[in-house]
């Protein structure tokens, strides 16, 4: 056999595990950016439209329009009223999956900030993965169109 049909087939075979390698990694890669939300979803978000308002509502408002007007400046007790989860607030800055563990776990242990406060309950043990997921969905759902898909985007990044 010659050095070049050697030097030929261990390119080919080279070439080969690298493809199969970068299909690993970009598969991979996909499923922890993959959309928890499904905004699009009628059962999705009927269903927490309906949690929104039983859990959500007496203090993110009705509307999604937040506790109060100036939801960035801390109350007298240090803590953060709670924001708007419209599209005026900071919701959709975050993705899917910092949403999901915010809502779950609480701000403080989503974020690894040790000393945060907030008068945000954790939800672990109080609403389903499923529940919590419908939730933040039905609030997806009430955004406009381009905030949407720059949230789409924002997931596709992290």
């Amino acid at each position: 056999m010659s050095y070049r049909k050697i030097t030929s087939g261990l390119i080919v075979v080279a070439l080969i595990a690298l493809a199969a390698i970068t299909a690993y990694f970009i598969r991979a890669d996909s499923s922890k950016t993959a959309s928890l939300l499904r905004p699009s979803n009628i059962e999705y978000v009927s269903q927490g439209k309906r949690i929104y308002q039983e859990s959500c509502a007496s203090c993110h408002g009705v509307n999604l329009e937040g506790q109060v007007a100036d939801w960035q400046t801390q109350g007298p007790d240090g803590m953060f009223p709670a924001p708007p989860h419209d599209e005026t607030g900071h919701t959709w800055h975050h993705s899917d999956q910092l949403l999901f563990e915010i809502t779950k776990y609480g701000v403080a242990e989503a974020s690894n900030l040790k000393d945060y406060e907030s008068a945000m309950p954790v939800y672990e043990g109080i609403l389903t993965d499923k529940e919590i997921i419908a939730v933040l969905s039905y609030i997806k759902s009430t955004w406009p169109e381009e905030v949407r898909i720059r949230h789409d985007q924002l997931n596709n990044i992290e």
